[in-house]
């Protein structure tokens, strides 16, 4: 899977090159790519614990998807507004609050003594992450004045990413199976210390001002909350939910009409190319992040593997992350974005229908490949929905375009794990074939919607 992480038209090129010899710039990418990797690397690292926490800590199916999601959601609502914050509080100044916050909440994770502690932590672990990401990205270009040193320098930061998304499963499944469950937050203590004291040889940022939508952004969160309740309670509880959800969109839509700095511009939807690209991210997210949680579940619950067994066998499917980044990069820039787009697509929907034919007697190893063609899928489309984006809005507002992006990914894979974790809390079996026809179903409308997409090639600034 791609990460969440801004695209810039420098990642469409090779890395070439060595990175600038000078201490400060070095050590002020080495600090931004430790914190983004950290968090991008809590997205899936939990996952594989799931089992061991449910053992340890009770709560049933959706307490275990609250442990997911509550992490994810504020990521995806707060990321919103967490670019204004960076330019009013100054990079250096946002990205340590938040990796501080961060180690924090992770101390508090590894401690917590029963499981709405551990979703209350999670949650705000979410809430720091989201003011790392940009915080993070902008640490690395003001550290480069050069624009072809800044370049090889912010497609190293990505890249980063990308190879923690893929060590998630594989490192969840060795923390808990060496040190428990627990471990998987405490080993975040020392890799947080490490971004602070690399952070102290980075220049102090400027502070900018930068207008925030704090009633929007206080909507958001709250429609985006009371919809995933919904989902993943259901019942009497589960309508009222769903019925807040509706009011606070609606009180959302109405403030966003009225601010003069809106955290989500209506008029950004009203290009077709916004629309298929927030749609078709939305539903690889889907894909990606249920499948690692679907089949971490099948692993360890059905055929009885070990954490650190269920870890490496994702490792097929997440270990060629960056290189089908770098890929698909490729592609869009030599015949433009619809291809990688469309084609990473069908391929995910391929290995959607071929997962149709698993059981619980089907070879572990068979599963573990039968998994790859979604991931290369997704990982092969989702980089150029970035180009397509970025490329249908003015330069202005493309830090805005992105992180509209990359919350709809990450509110789509927190919604998708909800609704696969209700589907199959009655018994995984009956469970899986309606999840994977799910995500296949949106995969194939998304599809169809990009295949309407102007051929035109990759915009190079």
């Amino acid at each position: 899977m791609p990460t969440d992480q801004p695209r810039t038209d420098p990642q469409l090129a090779v890395l070439t090159g060595e990175l600038p010899k000078s201490p400060a710039p070095a050590r002020t990418l080495a600090a931004a790519m430790l914190g983004s990797a950290l968090i991008t690397l809590d997205a899936t690292v939990v996952t594989v614990a799931l089992p061991a926490i449910g053992s340890s800590l009770g709560g049933g199916m959706a307490g275990l998807q609250w442990v997911v999601d509550a992490y994810t959601l504020a990521l995806a609502a707060l990321m919103l507004s967490t670019g204004a914050f960076s330019d009013r509080a100054g990079a250096s100044r946002a990205y340590a609050l938040g990796v501080t916050v961060f180690t924090l909440a992770s101390a508090a994770c590894g401690l917590a003594p029963n499981l709405p502690a551990l979703i209350g932590a999670r949650a705000v672990q979410g809430l720091a992450a989201a003011a790392v990401l940009p915080a993070s990205l902008a640490l690395v270009r003001q550290a480069y004045a050069d624009r072809a040193r800044r370049a090889r320098a912010v497609a190293t930061w990505a890249v980063g990413g990308s190879t923690a998304l893929a060590l998630g499963p594989v490192a969840g499944g060795a923390l808990t199976t060496a040190w428990g469950w627990r471990g998987i937050f405490f080993v975040n203590l020392p890799l947080g210390v490490a971004a602070l004291v690399l952070l102290l040889r980075a220049p102090r940022s400027e502070r900018r001002p930068a207008p925030l939508d704090l009633p929007g952004q206080v909507m958001a969160v709250l429609a985006l909350t009371a919809v995933t309740f919904a989902v993943i309670e259901g019942g009497t509880t589960g309508l009222v939910a769903f019925a807040v959800a509706v009011a606070a969109v609606a009180l959302f839509v109405r403030i966003e009409s009225r601010q003069a700095h809106p955290v989500v511009p209506p008029g950004l939807f009203r290009d077709r190319a916004v629309r298929v690209a927030v749609a078709a991210g939305s539903a690889c997210s889907v894909a990606f992040y249920g499948m690692i949680f679907l089949f971490s579940l099948f692993f360890q619950q059905v055929q009885q593997r070990s954490a650190l067994c269920a870890g490496l066998l994702f490792l097929p499917m997440t270990g060629l992350i960056a290189v089908t980044n770098m890929a698909s990069g490729k592609l869009a820039g030599r015949y433009g974005p619809r291809l990688p787009l469309l084609l990473g697509q069908a391929l995910a929907v391929l290995g959607l229908l071929a997962l149709f034919t698993v059981d619980a007697h089907t070879p572990t190893v068979a599963v573990a490949v039968l998994l790859v063609p979604t991931g290369l899928g997704v990982a092969l489309a989702v980089p150029t929905l970035t180009v397509v984006m970025l490329d249908a809005v003015p330069a202005e507002r493309a830090g805005l375009a992105a992180g509209v992006l990359n919350s709809a990914r990450q509110v789509s894979g927190g919604l998708g794990i909800a609704v696969f974790g209700a589907l199959t809390s009655g018994g995984f079996a009956t469970g899986l074939r309606p999840s994977l026809a799910v995500a296949a179903a949106l995969l194939s409308v998304t599809f169809l919607l990009s295949c309407r997409l102007a051929g035109r090639p990759a915009r190079r600034s």
